[in-house]
């Protein structure tokens, strides 16, 4: 008896579950054998070009060399120079306000044309203005704000043209940091203007008209309704914007700095300083100091992008 159930068992077919039967299919057999061919050119290249320079800019940061000639191994007497350099310490110092400061004026900036431009007329004709400055090279803008700065240059002209003599000056070491943020907000808000405003238009309009029916204001249909369902957007642009902002070079290099010199040390990034040390004005470069400088601004992406993704998490919502 025992064995005769045992065989009836054995007997009973086994379901086969859709997913199952999927996976077993020619068209799930002919994916798997193009997956490797496909990924792997783009694997190879990705390896060449980011992961392999990578690794020997670390290797790098553990060395002495001047760009030509022997390399001379020191261990962690870079990463030691960099915490005792006060210039290391300021240039870090203002990565982080543009990471905070410039990025708070930027995002607040931007939520409140998003706000204005969801019920606005020609809203986008309007888009499109703001986001001039990311449409035009970064160099030519960068150009085009050093000259509104200068001496003579248009603000000083509109000053002087309201009554106002005493003109500040701008491009003067005390004031050319905030300068540079200034043209880093104007250029940014625009950008991530229509990001947010590109998940705006994607809420349903009767989530708003039943908010004025309610009577709600501007402010709390925005908090209501137009944050959370675009959250997933904020959370993408808080993630961009930590990443470029610690990397902000070019903007910098051509505004502030002078013909083939770089900017004044106060206003140096993580990124200026790392290439001061690779190109020195004397010619003395420094390429393991400049590699040990580059490993901490990548850590410091990486950890910041970790936790803006940390913080930003939030259960998706569905409309």
């Amino acid at each position: 008896m025992e064995g005769q159930r045992l065989m009836a068992v054995e007997a009973v077919p086994v379901p086969v579950t859709r997913a199952a039967a999927a996976e077993s299919s020619p068209l799930a057999r002919s994916r798997r054998r193009l997956y490797w061919p496909l990924v792997l050119p783009a694997l190879v290249v990705y390896v060449a070009v980011f992961m392999l320079p990578g690794l020997l800019t670390v290797a790098l940061s553990f060395t002495k060399w001047a760009g030509s000639g022997p390399v001379e191994w020191v261990g962690l007497a870079n990463y030691r120079r960099l915490w005792y350099d006060d210039v290391f310490a300021s240039s870090l110092v203002n990565t982080m306000l543009i990471l905070f400061g410039v990025g708070a004026l930027t995002f607040l900036f931007s939520f409140g044309l998003t706000v204005l431009l969801r019920e606005m007329a020609g809203r986008k004709f309007v888009r499109a203005v703001i986001f001039f400055p990311n449409a035009v090279s970064a160099l030519a803008i960068s150009i085009l704000w050093g000259f509104l700065f200068q001496a003579d240059g248009l603000i000083n002209g509109l000053l002087g043209a309201m009554g106002i003599d005493a003109v500040p000056r701008w491009l003067s070491d005390d004031n050319l940091f905030l300068v540079i943020c200034a043209g880093l907000v104007w250029v940014n808000t625009g950008f991530y203007t229509t990001i947010l405003m590109a998940a705006v238009d994607r809420i349903p309009a009767y989530l708003y008209e039943a908010a004025d029916l309610e009577g709600a204001t501007s402010w709390q249909k925005f908090r209501a309704i137009t944050l959370p369902l675009m959250w997933d957007a904020v959370a993408v642009s808080a993630t961009l914007w930590a990443i470029s902002a610690i990397k902000i070079f070019e903007f910098i290099y051509v505004f502030a700095g002078a013909a083939g010199s770089v900017p004044t040390t106060k206003a140096w990034t993580l990124s200026l300083y790392a290439y001061a040390e690779a190109f020195q004005p004397t010619g003395e470069s420094r390429f393991g100091a400049s590699a040990a400088a580059t490993v901490v601004t990548l850590v410091l992406i990486v950890v910041l992008t970790l936790l803006t993704r940390r913080v930003t998490r939030r259960d998706s919502l569905e409309y």
